[in-house]
């Protein structure tokens, strides 16, 4: 994919006794990239992240991360923000002393107070950890992560617990660290938020990297779909059987709405909508769009 990708992983593979969890895994991450890692639960990715963050090693295979051994911590670790789904703060430190401790940690050079107004804890500077709510915790987690603007990011189910409002805080907060150049490692079972947010997706199932792509790739390997129920024209009450006969193939659903699946969405939508004039039958509740990353994500076991 580039020359000086950010990630470069090559035939990773990673076992915990008998059990093969990632097989002979290889993508990369570009400078300047958000690339989502999801999976179905044992999927591997977990494993797969703690590899290429420096807490695991590989049993065969190629992990570079700058270039660099992951496992190289001082070349690496500050040059790196990590957002864990716990993070496992020590309840008796303050918000502040616990953004302190990690930029220390770390190696890099920040201001407490700039962090903490980017994810609006200010004003709870003082208090400990053990007092934060689930939310606040959370933006906690994000703040340590990105103490330092590190070149690498890894969230890890960042908006888990979040409000509405915090949630569009964060993204906006991704978005400036990447105008800055950050790089950022995406995992999440929000799939709306990695189909709004990713550059490129990759979709593990069994230990293995099934798909990997842009949103429109991925979508495209599967159909479009036309969804609609039969209604009299100008009227809300369902058309009564028998119906013209459709003029296309569709399968009817347990709610009564009919599905139409198409590789070509505009042609197939255009003869159904002429159809339905032509007979005097208005199509209620239609939707007709590509196939959605859920979708996608679904049809990983069927493969």
């Amino acid at each position: 994919m580039t020359s000086n990708p950010v990630i470069d992983v090559e035939r990773l593979n990673l076992s915990y006794g008998d059990f093969h969890a990632v097989k002979d895994l290889s993508f990369q991450v570009a400078k300047g990239e958000l690339y989502a890692l999801l999976g179905t639960n044992g999927a591997g990715k977990t494993s797969a992240l703690e590899t290429v963050e420096g807490h695991r090693t590989a049993d065969s295979g190629t992990v570079r991360v700058f270039g660099r051994n992951p496992r190289d911590r001082r070349a690496v670790r500050p040059r790196m923000g990590i957002m864990l789904q716990e993070s496992g703060f020590s309840p008796d430190l303050t918000v502040r002393e616990s953004v302190r401790l990690i930029g220390k940690l770390s190696l890099r050079a920040d201001r407490v107070e700039r962090v903490l107004s980017l994810v609006d804890l200010t004003e709870k500077a003082g208090t400990l950890v053990s007092q934060l709510s689930g939310g606040e915790k959370r933006r906690l987690d994000f703040a340590t992560a990105v103490y330092g603007q590190p070149e690498l990011i890894f969230l890890d189910e960042p908006t888990t617990g979040l409000d509405i409002q915090s949630r569009d805080a964060l993204w906006d907060a991704v978005d400036r660290l990447r105008e800055d150049g950050s790089t950022i490692v995406l995992t999440t079972h929000y799939l709306e938020e990695a189909q709004q947010r990713a550059d490129r997706i990759g979709l593990m199932h069994q230990g293995v990297l099934h798909r990997e792509g842009t949103v429109a790739e991925l979508t495209r390997t599967l159909p479009a779909v036309i969804r609609f129920s039969l209604l009299a024209a100008a009227s809300s009450s369902p058309v009564p059987v028998p119906v013209p006969t459709l003029p296309l193939p569709a399968a009817r659903e347990s709610d009564g709405r009919f599905l139409v699946e198409t590789f070509g969405l505009q042609k197939d939508l255009h003869t159904l909508l002429d159809w339905a004039h032509a007979n005097g039958i208005e199509l209620g509740e239609l939707h007709a769009g590509p196939t959605r990353l859920d979708d996608v994500f679904r049809s990983l076991g069927d493969g």
